[in-house]
């Protein structure tokens, strides 16, 4: 029997549905993380008494450095689901960009904006 060159439309179909949730949820956290930057999301302390602003002033400091890296990486998992969804379109989901074979739908199940089988993956890091 020949390898598998490509999954087929129901299986990329079936990705595209875990790809869409993911999407869903990740862009929710992002908004939360962006409110909470902004102040809009209304828990600030800024309009109680300024006595305990000099010292919550490094802790809020070390908390927007976080949330805002938090932010970051969560803009770039979005965007790496996007282009999961883009390679579904091109019916290029799923092949290692290394290997060029098949990467086990186990594995993008799990991570579905993987772009290399673990072969691959691990092969980079040595």
């Amino acid at each position: 029997m020949a390898e598998k060159t490509r999954y087929s439309d129901a299986e990329l179909e079936e990705f595209r549905e875990i790809i869409l949730e993911k999407l869903e949820l990740a862009q929710r956290d992002y908004d939360l993380l962006k409110a909470s930057l902004t102040g809009s999301d209304e828990n600030s302390t800024d309009d109680t008494s300024p006595t305990y602003k000099v010292l919550e002033e490094g802790a809020n400091t070390l908390s927007k450095e976080e949330t805002t890296r938090l932010a970051q990486r969560q803009l770039k998992f979005i965007n790496n689901l996007k282009a999961a969804l883009v390679r579904i379109e091109n019916k290029t989901y799923g092949i290692c960009r290394e290997t060029g074979k098949l990467i086990p739908a186990e594995r993008l199940r799990a991570v579905p904006h993987a772009t290399l089988s673990i072969e691959a993956k691990n092969s980079g890091k040595k």
